[in-house]
């Protein structure tokens, strides 16, 4: 329970309680399982502060320090921490729906299992942060820094993460369904097995990334760079990849049936038993490519160029290769039947 003391002087105004800090810096406040609703806090010293079971919904912590202070399973559904210091705070279980963390301090602090729905995190420091099994449902982290961030089994479903810079963070299993992540950074990030269908990351750097066994269904991933990208059996289908940069990555049995790659650039990329049925390859640079065993049967692969690709047991059946670029390229058992080959460039000694 709370220090009634401590109370007392909190409820004499921010400039006493403030004071009081200053002269009793040794003094770790308890202010535990108190309710402090719409209170009044701005510039409030609360750094080390046990808050623990607090009822804090609407109270206005801008620019607070709050510095490793514990809110643990507190109540702050919308309150405001503008620019507030929460640097290394425990924050596991609490209530932040629809709170203001704008450009708040979170740095290495622990959001294990909180609520975060419609919260504004916009550009907001989460570096090194944990957020494993937080609930961030239409949150809105545009700008945010979460870089190196743990953020396993999270729900991330429908938030804004535009231009997000989440380098080196640990997403494996968290769902990013229908999230935004235009122009986001996720240099190396541990993407396995995550759900990204209907996500939009126009212009995302995945540059490095792991995205082995994600689901990126109708995901719109035009112009994103997947250099060296980990992609080994992840779901593609439908997806959005025009004039992508997916050269050297690894694709070993993903499915992009029926995804678009016009333009795309797959320059040396791993393509071991990938599925491209009826996916759309127009003008795609395949240069050096390993698509043994792929099947490209009925894709439009039109003016695509393929020069010095291993299509070695590919099935190419009913695919557009119409004015396409084969030389040099290694077709040891392709299928090659019923495929369009009008002004195709084909290896040398090939009819």
């Amino acid at each position: 329970m709370a220090n009634q003391e401590h109370l007392m002087r909190l409820r004499q105004g921010v400039a006493v309680w403030n004071h009081w800090r200053r002269q009793h810096s040794a003094t770790f406040p308890d202010l535990s399982r108190v309710s402090l609703h719409q209170m009044d806090l701005r510039e409030v010293s609360l750094h080390q502060a046990n808050l623990r079971d607090v009822v804090l919904n609407a109270a206005d912590f801008s620019m607070a320090n709050l510095r490793q202070a514990d809110l643990r399973r507190s109540d702050l559904q919308e309150a405001i921490f503008y620019t507030a210091n929460l640097e290394e705070a425990d924050l596991r279980e609490a209530n932040l729906v629809g709170a203001d963390l704008r450009e708040a301090n979170l740095h290495g602090a622990d959001l294990r299992s909180i609520n975060g729905s419609a919260a504004s995190l916009s550009m907001a420091n989460l570096r090194r942060s944990n957020l494993r099994e937080a609930l961030l449902l239409k949150t809105n982290l545009s700008y945010a820094n979460l870089s190196h961030a743990d953020c396993c089994l999270g729900n991330f479903r429908g938030a804004n993460l535009t231009e997000a810079d989440l380098t080196a963070a640990r997403l494996y299993t968290a769902d990013l369904s229908q999230a935004i992540l235009t122009k986001a950074r996720l240099r190396q990030a541990d993407l396995r097995e995550a759900i990204c269908d209907r996500a939009t990351l126009q212009n995302a750097d995945l540059r490095e990334a792991n995205l082995s066994m994600a689901v990126l269904s109708g995901a719109d991933l035009s112009s994103a760079t997947l250099y060296r990208a980990r992609l080994t059996r992840s779901n593609l289908s439908h997806a959005n990849l025009t004039l992508a940069n997916l050269s050297d990555a690894r694709f070993w049995r993903s499915d992009l049936n029926q995804s678009n790659l016009s333009g795309a650039n797959l320059y040396q990329a791993l393509l071991v038993q990938v599925n491209f049925q009826n996916a759309i390859l127009h003008e795609a640079t395949l240069c050096e490519a390993n698509l043994t065993q792929a099947d490209l049967s009925h894709a439009d692969l039109k003016r695509a160029n393929l020069s010095g690709a291993n299509l070695t047991g590919a099935n190419l059946s009913h695919a557009n290769l119409a004015q396409a670029d084969l030389r040099q390229t290694h077709l040891w058992g392709a299928n090659l039947s019923g495929a369009d080959l009008t002004g195709t460039a084909l290896p040398e000694g090939m009819i």
